[in-house]
């Protein structure tokens, strides 16, 4: 009856006003909402991804991790930079690994609805569109564990004692470990000002 209960609420909470839709909102403003919340996930996951993917080849998990602790936020902030004052996109989670980026307000709310739709094996939408105000909206893409590479940072890193003692001490408060293919690693969210 708990998880009936808990579904309920997060489908509640996912349709409500909170979140636009063409019905709700003009289809024009709502399709540009989409059409730049996708343009910048896109560009942000092809940025990091190209990196990592060759700091993986050559120097491994160990040297990945170092690239993402010092330039995943300089290469989200250019990503953001490259789409004008008016989009400001960056990554969030219930399980963050640098506190930065740790879900807070209603993009928690946002993020625990997701994770107990994920949970209860729920096929979670690929995009959510929020309207902040009048002027503002934010596009929350959910990203999954969706590659057997993201494991190695994020999933049983103690395998790798190396890696496990870099994580450890540059982010002591580390949550972002555990993951198994599939799980609901967080969002990236796009604030887009109209």
């Amino acid at each position: 009856m708990k998880t009936l209960s808990r579904i309920a609420v997060a489908t509640t909470l996912l349709g409500t006003s909170l979140f636009a839709n063409p019905d709700t909102m003009q289809q024009e403003t709502y399709d540009s909402i989409v059409k730049t919340g996708n343009d910048v996930t896109t560009t942000l996951i092809q940025t990091l991804g190209k990196n990592l993917k060759q700091h993986l080849k050559s120097d491994g998990p160990l040297g990945a991790a170092k690239f993402c602790s010092t330039q995943a936020f300089p290469l989200t902030d250019t990503v953001s930079a490259q789409y004008g004052k008016a989009i400001h996109v960056k990554r969030i989670s219930l399980k963050e690994r640098n506190p930065a980026n740790a879900a807070e307000g209603s993009e928690k709310t946002v993020l625990e609805a997701l994770q107990t739709l994920q949970n209860n094996g729920v096929v979670l939408p690929k995009y959510l569109v929020a309207r902040v105000d009048a002027n503002t909206a934010k596009y929350y893409k959910p990203l999954r564990i969706n590659k057997k590479v993201c494991l190695k940072c994020h999933g049983a890193v103690s395998k790798n004692a190396k890696l496990a003692t870099f994580i450890k001490s540059r982010y002591p408060n580390d949550k972002a470990i555990g993951y198994t293919m599939g799980d609901l690693r967080g969002a990236i969210v796009v604030t887009i000002k109209q």
